[in-house]
């Protein structure tokens, strides 16, 4: 379905990092993997994964590191990989859901824009009927306030769009010059992998999975070191009763985690399904929009009806382009509460 472009206001840094007041045209696509290369988040995680991982260099050159700093050093760079790549996934969710924003509000821009032309021509056969005796103020009085409503409504949009943009800008870390379009959102993936495959191997994805997978492997590792004979008994049951308590913390944790993954995964299914029922409703009003047609060409409608018609079939097809970017925002959501990309979009 066509739609039209949003014009976005921002200045686009040249790839050389140079900035260059020009034109262009963003995709969805473009848009994640933009936020994802020199977002502010995605940097400092990127950074702090490399941090530990020259530490963990340096602690497995050196022949006297103990094993306690040793498995810390590689627990720490586990944690900050799946940092680095939840932090990926909510940046991509992030971007997605303000890109879907701007986009949405401009097309409720050119619905809006149509809905007052209607209503201001409900307003003028409501006074011509006045006028002809055969209607009252009353019903007048209605067609204004259903005028000043959609004034209303049309002007909200048109305030919001640049707050959109805005926001969407700065993810991008766009500074602002550079007269940029926002090409339509392409139509969401089909929900491909299982329920079970997503909630398989949590622990080793989500970060707060990882530090509470890493604070039990520690625990046992503090049971093995301490059950000896040189070490206090004290110490070790001590050791023991940690480990069993960081066991079923992460237990507890991995059931909630699993119980938000099956939560998502259902609403990316009935976002699916309500993208049919919309399609569906937006085929009726082009249905009715085409017998309005003919109904005027025949001369047993007015004007009037076809205008109304035509609304109707703009607000469905509006209805649609938001159903499925409602499947988008949902993938989105379902992949960071899995810790995978169910998009397609974050490389």
């Amino acid at each position: 379905m066509n739609r039209t472009l949003i014009h976005l206001t921002a200045l686009m840094l040249a790839v050389t990092g140079l900035a260059s007041a020009q034109t262009g045209r963003l995709t969805l696509q473009g848009a994640v993997t933009r936020a994802l290369e020199s977002g502010a988040d995605v940097t400092t995680a990127r950074a702090n994964l490399q941090k530990a991982q020259a530490n963990l260099r340096a602690v497995r050159a050196d022949p006297t590191t103990p094993v306690t700093t040793l498995t810390q050093a590689e627990q720490d760079v586990a944690g900050q990989a799946a940092t680095l790549a939840a932090t990926k996934l909510a940046t991509a969710q992030t971007v997605i859901t303000q890109y879907l924003g701007a986009s949405d509000t401009a097309e409720r821009l050119s619905v809006a824009a149509a809905q007052v032309a209607l209503s201001e021509r409900q307003l003028k056969i409501a006074q011509a009927r006045l006028a002809a005796r055969v209607a009252t103020t009353l019903d007048v009085s209605r067609a204004q306030n259903a005028l000043n409503g959609d004034r209303q409504d049309l002007q909200s949009a048109r305030e919001q769009l640049p707050v959109l943009e805005a926001q969407l800008a700065r993810s991008l870390n766009l500074p602002a010059g550079t007269d940029l379009t926002l090409s339509a959102p392409p139509a969401p993936p089909k929900l491909s992998v299982t329920l079970a495959a997503l909630q398989a191997g949590l622990d080793k994805r989500l970060p707060a999975l990882v530090q509470a997978a890493n604070g039990s492997v520690f625990a046992a590792l503090q049971v093995k070191l301490a059950d000896n004979d040189y070490t206090p008994a004290r110490t070790l049951e001590d050791a023991r009763v940690s480990a069993q308590n960081a066991q079923r913390s992460l237990d507890d944790a991995t059931r909630s985690a699993a119980t938000q993954v099956r939560d998502a995964y259902r609403t990316v299914q009935d976002a699916q399904e309500r993208v049919a029922l919309a399609r569906e409703s937006l085929a009726n009003t082009q249905t009715s929009l085409t017998q309005a047609q003919a109904r005027l060409k025949a001369g047993t409608a007015a004007a009037v009806d076809v205008q109304q018609a035509q609304v109707q079939a703009q607000q469905a097809a509006l209805n649609v382009t938001q159903a499925s970017g409602n499947v988008w925002k949902a993938l989105a959501a379902l992949g960071s509460a899995a810790g995978l990309d169910v998009t397609g979009l974050v490389k």
